[in-house]
């Protein structure tokens, strides 16, 4: 059964796109499977979609409780310390890759969780790490001290140009103004540092086929990119060159490893015959098509 939270609040509807700020915005979808429901507008000028009207702050605060990893709720994740042994296969090759544009130095994760990729890049770097939960960033916090700030990127401690890698993991979707944020990463990150961002290509055949009913469409996503978009976006907010991979940096075996983490008897195994046809998919892009909806940019400062 899921768990009962208040009624969230939505803001007063957007008047304009807030990646570019034209006016010329429309109704794309209505969102009906969540309670409430809600509506994503497209626009016209850049393609960008987004939430409109938009949960309140408050109530997208509210989303990231312990029902949220624990399953409870009808919006929800996971615990990603049930996972941890599995998932570290993928960090240790995220960061090896990351390695490659900053060998060293101070690693800042938003978004970090319960803190299972810090713990890997502490290895490499000085970990520090932003979380708006309350119920894993107090985890995370207890793990780093006030290396881990509970709370979002509009108030945080840390100084201009003391980062040299910032990662952004399924993140940048949940954040009501993406072009503040992307600001303020570029404005932490020091010369020649690199931040990382993984959402979905709403460009992508996967997600324009699925059209409303395409998985990403969820109560805590307020902001749905292209490659085209966030790319624009990220060097609007100053960074110097973007990097697309596709479908993701850290190759098909880790991500064949870390889903054994979900796998309870031996057929389970079956199931890497889809992830690797997904994955070999992926492959399939030129310029802004793409055959799947995975991507990671890395943009270098």
């Amino acid at each position: 059964m899921s768990a009962v939270r208040e009624a969230p609040e939505f803001d007063a509807p957007l008047a304009s796109c807030p990646l570019c700020s034209s006016p010329r915005i429309g109704r794309r979808w209505e969102i009906t499977r969540y309670t409430p429901h809600f509506s994503v507008d497209r626009c016209a000028a850049c393609g960008f979609m987004f939430m409109n009207p938009r949960l309140s702050r408050e109530s997208i605060a509210s989303l990231y409780d312990r029902a949220y990893y624990e399953g409870s709720a009808e919006y929800s994740y996971y615990d990603e310390r049930d996972a941890e042994r599995y998932a570290r296969y993928v960090w240790e090759k995220r960061l090896r890759v990351l390695r490659r544009y900053a060998p060293s130095g101070n690693f800042l994760d938003v978004g970090c969780a319960f803190g299972g990729l810090l713990k890997c890049a502490a290895r490499y770097y000085t970990p520090y790490g932003i979380e708006m939960s309350d119920y894993s960033g107090k985890h995370a916090k207890a793990l780093f001290g006030d290396a881990v700030h509970v709370g979002t990127l509009d108030d945080h401690p840390f100084p201009a140009g003391h980062f040299q890698v910032i990662t952004m993991v399924e993140v940048i979707e949940h954040c009501p103004d993406p072009v503040r944020v992307l600001g303020e990463c570029r404005r932490l990150l020091s010369p020649g540092g690199v931040l990382l961002v993984q959402t979905a290509n709403m460009d992508g055949i996967q997600a324009r086929s699925k059209g409303s009913s395409y998985a990403y469409f969820m109560p805590g996503h307020l902001s749905y990119f292209s490659r085209r978009t966030l790319t624009g976006a990220l060097m609007r907010a100053g960074f110097s060159r973007v990097i697309t991979y596709r479908p993701v940096e850290f190759g098909l075996l880790p991500k064949l490893r870390k889903s054994r983490s979900a796998f309870r008897r031996w057929t389970d195994y079956r199931h890497w015959l889809r992830i690797a046809l997904y994955h070999l998919a992926g492959w399939v892009h030129a310029g802004d098509f793409s055959l799947t909806s995975s991507m990671v940019l890395y943009a270098v400062r």
